[in-house]
């Protein structure tokens, strides 16, 4: 992910490479953001918080608190810190990075490596407009940002960062029927995965409700409706609003929201 959002920073000028800086206890983790990336290494979290203006702590939930540990000594006040580590919540920052510190919880997704991602973000009370038009900007450049409460971001770890896993099961799902109606895999898959993209895309960029779209493809008598009967006697909705519910729930449980 740091590479994710690293390269789309790059690739939309709102960072030069040189202006990248980054430390990682793995050198082959170093090595591959570099690679992809570009940026300078440093020797130690010490130095990258020196050099840095925004530091960004790109690791697992279970990581996260000893990198904390290793902050506490040093000065941070000055410093915007931007943790995307699922389930920690700005409390939990808060106890080592000091509450008058900068500090903003961001949820991303897997598809914000191919610069399609969705972001949700909250931000402490120490946190300047002007800082949070900067996070939400470089968060734009891998995909969109919705800043939101944080009693919120549990849900939208639910549906937006949980989601993606929800299509590829609904993309397989489709590529499936393709194939026993006697379409090669590789096409059914193809048409598959581009026909939910161009749906996504045309509830983006219209801004219609996806009921009204929904009900221009459906013509009286075809097979369109024949298809959205199936789907509501197989319970689409209900296992789709289930399905985010239980993840956001596993979310609270996580972050002892």
């Amino acid at each position: 992910m740091a590479s994710a959002l690293g390269g789309g920073f790059v690739r939309a000028g709102v960072v030069t490479s040189s202006g990248l800086y980054a430390y990682d206890v793995s050198e082959d983790a170093l090595a591959k953001f570099t690679q992809t990336v570009g940026g300078t290494v440093c020797e130690s979290l010490r130095e990258l918080v020196q050099k840095s203006d925004i530091v960004f702590l790109a690791v697992k939930p279970q990581q996260i608190y000893d990198v904390l540990e290793a902050l506490e000594d040093m000065e941070k006040t000055s410093k915007l810190f931007v943790s995307i580590a699922a389930g920690v919540m700005l409390r939990d920052l808060a106890d080592h990075l000091g509450w008058k510190t900068p500090m903003v919880r961001v949820m991303p997704n897997t598809p914000c490596l191919i610069g399609s991602g969705a972001s949700g973000f909250c931000a402490s009370e120490s946190v300047s407009e002007t800082e949070i038009q900067m996070v939400r900007t470089l968060l734009e450049t891998v995909g969109i940002a919705v800043r939101v409460p944080e009693h919120l971001l549990d849900a939208i770890t639910g549906l937006s960062g949980s989601g993606p896993a929800f299509g590829y099961v609904m993309i397989e799902a489709m590529s499936d029927a393709g194939v026993r109606l006697g379409l090669p895999r590789d096409t059914a898959t193809k048409l598959a995965a581009q026909t939910l993209k161009g749906a996504a895309e045309m509830v983006l960029q219209t801004g219609e409700h996806p009921g009204v779209l929904k009900d221009r493809v459906a013509s009286p008598g075809g097979t369109t409706i024949a298809g959205l009967v199936a789907l509501e006697n197989a319970n689409l909705r209900s296992a789709l609003i289930a399905a985010v519910t239980a993840a956001a729930r596993r979310a609270e449980e996580l972050s002892g929201n």
